[in-house]
């Protein structure tokens, strides 16, 4: 039986490709650990592109140091054929953020935590968001799935942000949807 899905089980960036999730995670611990007292964001998202024989998804990771730099890489996933229901894109980007933010279990998110804990009182700070490439004005054909999405990414504990706020999944994500 052939696979449904083409999942692409590893990260890349402009600058590397064939990450695995572990060397994803160094990467982020480094990058906070240049200067633990910033105030850092774990941002997540999705986005997805219908072409002629199949839809392109890629979800990003962002870390970001306010003011300071950004740190960012992408999965992809391909489905073969035209996804054209808009709640089905919709529901699958969503599911395929959710993956990637399981893949940070309670140690490694605890760890990234403990990074900038000692210096709280300095200002630092350290917060997930899951990005979603949906927006609630009236003329948004997405805005009927807002409250539907938002639930799915504040059960599993990340601060929802829609458009213009989305950046991961509306910007980032969307460069390599193309």
């Amino acid at each position: 039986m052939k696979n449904k899905y083409v999942f692409d089980q590893t990260f890349q960036n402009l600058s590397q490709k064939h990450m695995s999730f572990e060397q994803v995670f160094r990467y982020i611990v480094q990058f906070m650990e240049k200067d633990p007292t910033g105030s850092f964001k774990l941002m997540f998202g999705t986005d997805s592109q219908v072409h002629a024989t199949h839809t392109k998804f890629i979800t990003g990771i962002v870390i970001q140091q306010e003011r300071k730099g950004v740190w960012a890489c992408f999965r992809k996933v391909i489905v073969p054929r035209k996804m054209k229901n808009l709640h089905e894109r919709i529901s699958f980007e969503t599911t395929l953020t959710e993956e990637v933010v399981s893949m940070f279990n309670k140690e490694e998110k605890d760890r990234l935590f403990h990074i900038v804990l000692p210096h709280i009182l300095k200002g630092a700070s350290f917060s997930i968001e899951g990005h979603i490439d949906i927006g609630s004005g009236k003329r948004n054909k997405t805005s009927i799935f807002v409250k539907e999405m938002i639930s799915r990414m504040n059960s599993i504990g990340l601060e929802a942000k829609i458009k213009p706020y989305s950046f991961v999944a509306s910007s980032y994500a969307n460069r390599f949807t193309k």
